[in-house]
């Protein structure tokens, strides 16, 4: 068993490709940030294996220096454990997110390996969309998609939302805004002329796309303006070819994880967020 590590695009393999296709809902965060700048592309294969095939995969996003881990055995996610340290990588990496039994199989061999604590910060459900429920009654307003004109705005509501989700507000989110408008995959909700909630949806890959982003600000809560920009999120990924639509919400809000099941969505998986600091760090 090995890992391999790369941070050429080029060079990830279409093997690697593939496998993380194969179980696209599965694979979600790895397929949206696959071709993304700013990635380093890692992947496991089981040398032992007649055919080498690849048993895991894994992303590393550099700035924020998290590493999204993928579909993989137990033993693939405590190899990399001891295999990213080996690489020169261990620093780098900040935090782990993925299926809760593939982190808690890396963290604590990981954690043990750097001379770091593992805290978890975030405990995640991912939800698929099934029949799509519109909310009742509907909102006054409209949905409209962004355009060049919102990205002030956008900036400006997605360092809340990150802050409202424990991300960093002050990151530039200046490439990430600009795509989702070039590229038609935001919607505002709307009253008398003026955004009121957002919501945007993914690139289509492997025929999954995740709705994120979702955000209201706190003047304009508890009006059914996030469940009804959610709606039109959803029906823009599918109308873009998303076979399947999928989103997370965190476990610890009640509010928003009903929400998203009387809109229709189904729980499928939980996720979990693990943190690595210092031992001595303040954390609190």
């Amino acid at each position: 068993m090995s890992w391999h590590f790369t941070t050429d695009p080029a060079a990830f393999p279409d093997a690697a490709r593939d496998f993380v296709a194969a179980e696209p809902e599965r694979n979600t965060g790895l397929l949206t940030l696959l071709d993304a700048p700013g990635t380093t592309r890692c992947w496991w294969t089981a040398q032992a294996e007649a055919d080498g095939a690849v048993s895991g995969a894994c992303l590393l996003v550099d700035g924020p220096g998290t590493l999204l881990l993928g579909v993989m055995p137990d033993a693939a996610a405590r190899a990399l454990a001891t295999a990213l340290p080996e690489a020169g990588l261990p620093r780098t990496v900040r935090e782990a997110r993925g299926e809760a039994a593939t982190v808690d199989a890396f963290a604590a061999p990981f954690a043990a390996a750097t001379g770091r604590a593992a805290r978890t910060s975030m405990r995640l459900r991912l939800f698929r969309l099934g029949e799509l429920t519109a909310p009742r009654p509907v909102p006054p307003g409209a949905a409209r998609s962004a355009g060049p004109g919102d990205v002030p705005l956008l900036l400006e509501w997605m360092s809340a939302y990150a802050g409202d989700v424990g991300e960093d507000p002050g990151a530039d989110y200046s490439a990430h805004a600009e795509a989702m408008v070039r590229e038609g995959r935001l919607r505002f909700w709307e009253t008398d002329g003026r955004p009121v909630a957002m919501a945007s949806f993914s690139r289509p890959a492997a025929g999954q796309a995740r709705v994120s982003l979702v955000y209201t600000p706190p003047a304009h809560r508890a009006r059914g303006y996030a469940g009804a920009v959610t709606t039109e999120a959803g029906r823009a990924a599918r109308a873009a070819g998303a076979a399947q639509v999928l989103l997370f919400t965190d476990r610890a809000n009640p509010t928003s994880n009903a929400l998203y099941q009387r809109l229709g969505y189904r729980p499928i998986a939980d996720h979990t967020r693990v943190a690595f600091h210092e031992e001595t760090e303040n954390t609190d």
